[in-house]
């Protein structure tokens, strides 16, 4: 059934013309792991997967909502300090507590039927379902906002209301991108370049390798591993005798890479462990840029893949279930280059393949994971997405 005849059967009673559309595609980013917490650079995709909600106005200030995902009708009124939901509600609500807090007016509410398309684990549904809200919202209630605005709505919602300690990659990919062009974003400064696919490119596709096992990174070490970053940016400062405020306050990008060569000694080794990531990965997004740009993908997927093993050895993520994955995909006939996606606690395994090969490396890394985890038969799932342009309302 299409969104709109789900909605229809969920309201039967909204006449024709009344019912909109928001779509936010879900996000890949090759290349930039942990990095945007810390005012790293990055690359990224919008997926031409993702988050879809077909909604009315609702003329009185409430909030109606249901989920093709998630069980539950969740139901609220807009008003101001409203303490998170335990359910997957609580993000509407950060969505008008993002505009609430700008003073954006929300004279009516929404009645909408949402969903997703692909398993949630690691590609930003948490922010793509947020900016659906916010676009739904600012179409019942007549608000404009820029592409700017709107990404840093959804990450004030997911990072001071939701409370996880994410940077701009997720909002920026699933807003800011373009079909068949890679996103180059600093997000210290906010300036963004879009690299078009070189014409001698050899084909591609994306593929997405569900582990079977979701995650929300607020039951995770995610927050943890951002403050490991901020401490060893707190200490370096110090110790190179920079000028610092507050831990909170400190970043990786603030400190050279010579400050971090010449004190990692003194740091704590996991400290040390995390600075090596963050420093390794912004040379890989500067090289994978330029490896795009030339259409080439042997180089490019093996950043990834370098990438992806520095998330292992230094920033220490990954499950079992997505080690697995990974090294499957590192002895994969077709596969240019993959890595964990997201924060790399569960979730899923993204990669860079040649389409041809599409059928064998579904059947490669199918067999040899379930032979591994028999006991993620049935939840385990491959999924091959194209690039796609960002979020969008009609």
């Amino acid at each position: 059934m299409t969104i709109f005849e789900i909605f229809e059967h969920i309201y039967p009673n909204t006449r024709e013309g009344e019912i909109s559309r928001v779509s936010c595609p879900y996000r890949l980013c090759p290349l930039g792991a942990h990095s945007d917490h810390q005012f790293g650079i990055i690359s990224g995709f919008a997926l031409d997967h993702g988050v879809e909600m077909a909604f009315c106005v609702n003329p009185s200030r409430v909030v109606e909502l249901d989920s093709c995902n998630f069980d539950g009708r969740v139901q609220f009124i807009i008003q101001p300090d409203m303490p998170p939901r335990e359910d997957w509600g609580r993000y509407a609500q950060g969505a008008v507590w993002a505009l609430l807090r700008k003073k954006y007016k929300l004279v009516h509410g929404i009645r909408g039927v949402i969903r997703g398309s692909l398993p949630i684990g690691g590609l930003s549904s948490s922010a793509a379902v947020i900016i659906s809200y916010i676009l739904a919202l600012c179409k019942a209630n007549d608000i404009q906002l820029t592409p700017d605005k709107l990404i840093d709505l959804a990450l004030a919602a997911e990072k001071e209301y939701v409370g996880l300690s994410v940077g701009r990659l997720d909002q920026s990919c699933e807003v800011l991108s373009l079909r068949d062009n890679l996103l180059f974003l600093d997000t210290q400064t906010r300036q963004c370049q879009w690299i078009p696919k070189s014409p001698s490119m050899p084909p591609y596709e994306f593929a997405v390798f569900y582990s079977g096992v979701s995650r929300t990174l607020t039951g995770t070490a995610f927050n943890k591993r951002v403050d490991e970053c901020r401490a060893s940016a707190y200490a370096l400062k110090a110790m190179e005798g920079m000028e610092y405020n507050t831990v909170a306050e400190s970043y990786l990008r603030q400190v050279p890479r010579e400050v971090y060569e010449r004190w990692k000694d003194r740091l704590p080794e996991n400290f040390a462990k995390r600075c090596r990531h963050f420093y390794t990965e912004f040379e890989r997004v500067r090289q994978g840029a330029a490896a795009w740009k030339n259409g080439d993908l042997q180089t490019f997927g093996q950043l990834m893949f370098a990438s992806g093993q520095s998330s292992i050895e230094n920033y220490e993520t990954g499950s079992e279930e997505l080690i697995a994955i990974y090294d499957i995909m590192t002895r994969t006939k077709g596969i240019y280059g993959g890595r964990f996606s997201g924060a790399g606690f569960k979730g899923c395994c993204v990669a860079v393949i040649d389409p041809k090969y599409r059928q064998s490396i579904e059947e490669n890394v199918t067999k040899e994971y379930l032979e591994r985890f028999p006991e993620h038969r049935g939840a385990f799932s491959v999924h091959f997405c194209n690039s796609a342009d960002g979020a969008r309302c009609e």
